[in-house]
């Protein structure tokens, strides 16, 4: 039985950017294996985030901007990021990156192969792998199957985050690639949170995306429509070629995810909760979650001690997650507002989990409040039937982008 170190079930964002942050620390001489049914080979996502800092992917960052758009019914804003920069990086040139970053360190192994199942033990934890057991000292688990907490989840707020994106190609200039659209709110919103977004890359090339937060499945259909629509009656594009497409669906729940699955068992991704639920935006709580994991590692001997989610954030993402799926509709006009009444860095810090009391109270006071204040008060006063945690896990403290085509 081959034992490492380390095992990550998982070679996405957030299988790679733990073992890349691995790489740079005092354990960079630990054995690694990192296994994935997949080859990732192909660009199957894209990241978008905004951030204030260089982070360690600066070099393959596709598109940079420093301005966005943000549009609705009465609402055509062009917004100066001043020190932020909301930045692309494709999924391809991620794996890409980080592989050849790896491929110095003969101690950490790449294999291709189905994780069956994880077990915990005192010493090690068990992975088998395609049949075959494999033992390491820590084992970081990404692969997030919402069917595990099904029974759970019926206790919580729950919806999904579907979109699909065509990048597409004109013959005549429609784009300004100075400024990306984060919100564009001109679509039939059906009982739903719907938008688009545009990250232009040229005058005559973009990628064009439909956002819907959804209790429903979506179908091909109803998005290729959706996309048609917007690009022929929004934008005026009639004539156009696609170059490539993406879509995926990301969980949007206050379900309060656990890190520790026992003694040598941790979570990470979208399984560890690091996906913003009101937003979906996952790349930097990732690289921050990747970062605290190793710092954890080297002072304690053991990765559990991470930051933990301030409680106020997931509430408020709990209210806002009722809203968006009892009164989906009226989140365009909250949007609205958000943009029209803040200022960029006071909303990007919130989001961020980084705001201070008194810019979070500003924020929300710049709100719509009667349908918070309903929301809340009935969340006061249903009964919430308590997650238990699972029966081998203990508790821990957790830690606090979007992702386009797939789960992390």
């Amino acid at each position: 039985m081959k034992h490492y170190d380390i095992i990550i079930a998982g070679s996405g964002a957030a299988g790679l950017s733990l073992a890349y942050h691995l790489s740079r620390s005092p354990l960079r001489e630990r054995s690694i294996l990192i296994v994935d049914k997949c080859a990732k080979d192909c660009n199957d996502r894209t990241w978008a985030f905004w951030a204030d800092q260089p982070t360690p992917f600066e070099s393959i960052v596709y598109r940079s901007w420093n301005r966005l758009q943000v549009v609705g019914d009465d609402l055509d804003a062009s917004v100066d990021l001043r020190d932020y920069r909301y930045q692309m990086i494709r999924g391809i040139d991620f794996y890409a990156f980080v592989r050849q970053e790896l491929a110095a360190f003969t101690n950490i192994i790449f294999l291709q192969g189905v994780v069956e199942r994880i077990e915990d033990g005192a010493d090690a934890a068990r992975v088998i792998i395609d049949g075959q057991a494999y033992t390491a000292e820590w084992v970081f688990d990404s692969i997030f199957k919402p069917s595990e907490i099904r029974d759970e989840l019926a206790d919580c707020e729950y919806l999904k985050l579907y979109f699909k994106g065509w990048e597409i190609e004109t013959d005549a200039p429609i784009f300004n690639p100075d400024a990306a659209t984060l919100m564009d709110f001109r679509t039939p919103q059906k009982n739903e949170t719907r938008f688009f977004y545009v990250l232009p890359f040229s005058p005559t090339r973009a990628l064009v995306e439909f956002t819907v937060f959804s209790a429903a499945r979506f179908s091909q259909r109803a998005y290729e429509q959706a996309l048609r629509d917007y690009l022929a009656d929004t934008l005026g594009v009639s004539d156009f070629r696609i170059v490539a497409e993406e879509s995926g669906v990301i969980p949007a729940t206050d379900y309060d995810f656990t890190r520790q699955l026992g003694r040598r068992v941790m979570t990470i991704g979208t399984k560890a909760g690091r996906v913003k639920p009101t937003t979906g935006y996952a790349f930097l709580r990732i690289l921050q979650d990747s970062a605290a994991i190793v710092a954890s590692l080297v002072a304690n001997g053991h990765p559990f001690d991470v930051p933990a989610d301030r409680r106020a954030y997931r509430w408020l993402d709990a209210v806002m997650l009722r809203v968006m799926r009892r009164h989906g509709e009226q989140l365009k006009p909250i949007f609205t507002a958000l943009f029209r009444r803040n200022p960029i860095e006071r909303i990007f810090r919130f989001l961020d989990e980084r705001a201070s009391l008194w810019e979070s109270l500003r924020l929300i006071a710049s709100l719509p409040p009667w349908t918070f204040m309903r929301t809340a008060f009935q969340m006061r006063s249903t009964p919430q039937t308590q997650v238990q945690p699972q029966p081998q896990a203990r508790s821990t403290t957790p830690i606090t982008e979007r992702l386009a085509g797939g789960s992390i």
